[in-house]
């Protein structure tokens, strides 16, 4: 069976933060239930996440000034959200979704989480809308426990994974590929294991054909037996933030391509949904729902 991480704490911020589109993690769930793709029964509450857990990935002295509220207002200010206890017991709520997540995933094959791709979060700071690292924290978890001697972390949200690339920059046991607008944000960029920017306006053909060589080469080259996808539908045309011009479609072929090449190949694959800032909220869930279709039709 499918398992999705969901709990209705993700809604909270709806009321916190009206600039950001959080309406959507609502929004998915009713919509994947209420066409039949999902039923209440694939939807999971995560638990609460070991401090310890979190430790394995974030610097000591961050988390614990993270956790009192103690970040200084340059700190604040680059996280985008105004800060609060609830907004920290969120992002540890997403944390445990993804960690439980994966751990499906290697019984099942695959597992998903409404909410994560938390990536600008470096190992001692905040960005962009992140605080905590989830799939960053998860990797981590798998191996220190492990569950895992290699993973790989694919993200393919328009934005690069800056501080996915930042935590594991020393570590041979987490290969990092980013694949991102070339001129958006973050404009100043990590350097991952593997990164390849694409140009504004780029299409669904250049797109695909360069995901479609690249990401099995990638694969095959560092032999994980893990993988870490996110799966940002911010690529997609009207997008605010994207600056891409990639369909709907194309953008749902990009997830059946990266999906059937983990079921063929046997890669337990844990799925966080990152960015979408479309103007058209209808967009936006279509896109992200797109994956959970998918993940349903290929795996189950």
């Amino acid at each position: 069976m499918l398992k999705i991480a969901h709990d209705l704490f993700y809604k909270h911020l709806l009321k916190e933060n009206h600039r950001f589109p959080m309406i959507k993690y609502e929004m998915i769930p009713e919509q994947l239930i209420k066409e039949g793709t999902c039923k209440m029964s694939n939807f999971f509450i995560p638990g609460e996440i070991d401090d310890s857990t979190i430790l394995l990935t974030h610097d000591k002295n961050y988390y614990h000034r993270l956790m009192n509220q103690e970040l200084n207002d340059k700190e604040k200010r680059a996280i985008g959200f105004p800060m609060s206890d609830r907004l920290v017991q969120r992002e540890k709520k997403i944390i445990q979704g993804t960690v439980e997540c994966a751990l499906h995933a290697l019984e099942h094959g695959i597992s998903m989480n409404i909410a994560g791709g938390t990536h600008h979060a470096f190992s001692n700071r905040a960005e962009a809308f992140c605080i905590l690292n989830d799939q960053a924290i998860a990797s981590n978890y798998l191996i220190n426990n492990g569950l895992s001697n290699k993973i790989l972390i694919l993200d393919l949200d328009v934005h690069q994974g800056n501080g996915t690339a930042e935590i594991f920059k020393n570590n041979n046991q987490v290969f990092t590929v980013s694949f991102h607008g070339k001129n958006n944000y973050p404009f100043r960029k990590e350097i991952s294991d593997f990164d390849y920017g694409f140009e504004d306006k780029t299409e669904d053909r250049e797109y695909l054909k360069i995901i479609k060589n690249e990401v099995p080469r990638l694969i095959e080259s560092f032999e994980p037996d893990f993988i870490f996808y996110l799966s940002g539908v911010d690529i997609i045309e009207n997008d605010k933030l994207g600056k891409l011009s990639v369909s709907l479609e194309g953008c749902k072929l990009r997830d059946k391509f990266v999906l059937d090449y983990c079921k063929i190949n046997k890669l337990p694959v844990q799925i966080s949904m990152g960015g979408g800032y479309s103007k058209e909220i209808n967009d936006i869930v279509e896109a992200h729902s797109n994956t959970f279709r998918l993940a349903q039709e290929l795996f189950f």
